[in-house]
Order: C-alpha cells, then structure tokens, then sequence
C-alpha cells in the first residue's frame, strides 16, 4: 500500500485527528483531515481496488500507532466523538422528537467530510440556498425557525449522510490489512 500521508497534498498535507463515530450500524474512530489553506476538512480514504476505503478503528490508540507508522503523529490525544446514534433516533420520528440539534451538526459536517474523503459528493444532495438557511439556523441553535422547506432539507442530508456512512467501503485496522464492505453481514465497527 502506498504511504498516502506522504504522497501529495489530496490526503496528506493537513493535521490528522482521531475522530469517534458512535452509530446504531456502524461505530468507529476514523481520521480526520484538516484542510490546509482553502483547501476543505476530509475524512482520510485510501485508494483501493478503484475505489476510496475509510481506514476504521475501535479504538484512538490503534489510530494512533497506524499515523505513527507511517511517520506522523495526531494532532490531539483525545478524540472528539459524533453521537450519530442521536441523530439515527431523531430520524426515525423527527415530527415528534426534539432536534438533536449539536449532534446533527455534527453529522452534518462529518457527512460533508466523509463524502469529499471517498470522492462521492454526488451521493448528497447539492446545496443550495435552502440547505445554507438550514444550516445557519442549525449553527446558530435556531432550528424550531426551520422552514419546511428547509426543514426536509436537513432531513434529506441527514438520511443521505447516514446511508454514505453505513454504506462506505472501510478498511478495518489497516494494520491488519483487513478490507470489508458495508453490508447487512459487516460487522458493526
């Protein structure tokens, strides 16, 4: 496998972080790309069989010793960590159930940065004015003033983000060079 960290700027150039995912399908420390200059934030991916693999870990340590492998070092000990679980729940009802409103932030950034990791934007919906009304509101804590319009844009990310989630092809422990696609026998990492 080529060491991605040091080949070009794509995966390599901004500070790695640990990043939790705690979800009902799939639960995993992931590494996370800050963007260097105008460059945008990324879930790390590597190239693997034509197709983009998020390298997934149970837990930072094992993260950890797989940057320092390959001559980097997080920039954090901790990890911050996206209760996706929370937002799962609220999907499942969101007319009767409160907006989770920091953790669907939260997914909403992730979801963003997961798809440019794996090269699959097109797997979101695009975003509009409506989504950037949406998230303003969302950022600034005011989801009760969501239009419906914006309001089912959200919900539309939301669903779509999850489904890129759960669905993504992962690399478990790369250490181990281990490959396993998303599926209904996948285990839940």
């Amino acid at each position: 496998m080529t060491d991605v960290f040091a080949t070009g700027r794509r995966d390599g150039g901004g500070s790695l972080y640990a990043y939790r995912v705690r979800g009902r399908g799939r639960s995993a420390v992931v590494l996370w790309i800050g963007g260097l200059g105008d460059e945008s934030d990324r879930v790390f991916a590597l190239p693997e069989a034509g197709r983009r693999h998020v390298p997934v870990f149970v837990t930072v340590r094992q993260a950890r010793t797989y940057v320092r492998r390959r001559g980097r070092e997080l920039a954090t000990s901790e990890a911050n960590t996206l209760e996706l679980s929370r937002v799962q729940h609220w999907l499942e009802d969101p007319v009767r159930r409160k907006v989770p409103s920091g953790s669907v932030l939260d997914a909403w950034n992730f979801f963003e940065d997961l798809a440019r990791g794996l090269d699959a934007v097109r797997q979101l919906p695009q975003q509009g004015t409506v989504q950037n009304s949406a998230y303003e509101k969302l950022f600034e804590g005011a989801c009760a003033t969501w239009t419906p319009d914006e309001r089912r844009a959200v919900l539309e990310l939301s669903r779509a983000g999850v489904e890129l989630w759960n669905s993504c092809p992962v690399i478990v422990n790369p250490c181990s060079g281990i490959a396993l696609e998303a599926g209904p026998t996948s285990r839940a990492l």
